[in-house]
């Protein structure tokens, strides 16, 4: 079956007593299409369950070219280019369901570690040249976001570009470190864009 020119982006609900989630402000203002490539959305309970369940599900039925999740990292200066999924589950606070897994595995017997198979060179660089705060991370936490990361590329194998992009807290949400929204927004839509030129490529 042929890939269609998809490209599908989840984000989170709120979570951790917040009121926001920058990474579902961004989703909400995608536009539904970039140079040829449809944008589909999810916004994704913050759950261990749910969320890449549900993600796998519109994996499958939309057949995308490409996938970018985005959340939220609080203490985060810049955007995190996370470039690796570990097979661990060790969360600080419950999830939406009030499951609090300490030290479990997301699959029993999977590999320890996965790693993300975006243009992390190429987006580093696109996002420097626009004097965007941007850095590369191996450890994209042991919650929720981490969970989707690693059940997403164990289930496409790394087939397409894959990945997973951290945010700061916005402005909005009164903490600091902090960034902009329009930065924040400007650096996802820089993203796809290196994708879609990746996948030109090929």
């Amino acid at each position: 079956m042929s890939k269609s020119k998809i490209i599908l982006i989840t984000a989170f609900e709120p979570f951790g007593g917040e009121s926001i989630n920058p990474s579902q402000q961004i989703l909400s203002k995608l536009p539904n299409e970039v140079n040829g490539y449809s944008i589909k959305k999810i916004l994704l309970p913050v759950d261990f369950i749910k969320a890449p369940t549900e993600t796998i599900k519109e994996y499958d039925k939309l057949n995308p070219m490409a996938v970018i999740m985005l959340g939220q990292a609080g203490g985060r200066n810049g955007i995190s280019i996370e470039t690796t999924g570990k097979n661990q589950m060790n969360a600080r606070i419950p999830d939406a369901n009030g499951y609090l897994p300490q030290n479990e595995r997301i699959v029993s017997y999977g590999e320890e570690s996965i790693t993300s198979t975006l243009p992390n060179v190429k987006i580093i660089d696109a996002l420097n040249s626009i004097n965007i705060p941007v850095s590369l991370s191996s450890d994209a936490g042991g919650y929720v976001c981490n969970t989707l990361l690693y059940s997403m590329l164990y289930y496409n194998k790394g087939s397409i570009p894959t990945g997973f992009i951290h945010v700061p807290y916005v402005k909005e949400q009164g903490h600091s470190p902090f960034m902009e929204f329009r930065d924040m927004f400007n650096a996802i839509i820089t993203i796809i864009n290196v994708v879609i030129e990746e996948l030109e490529v090929v």
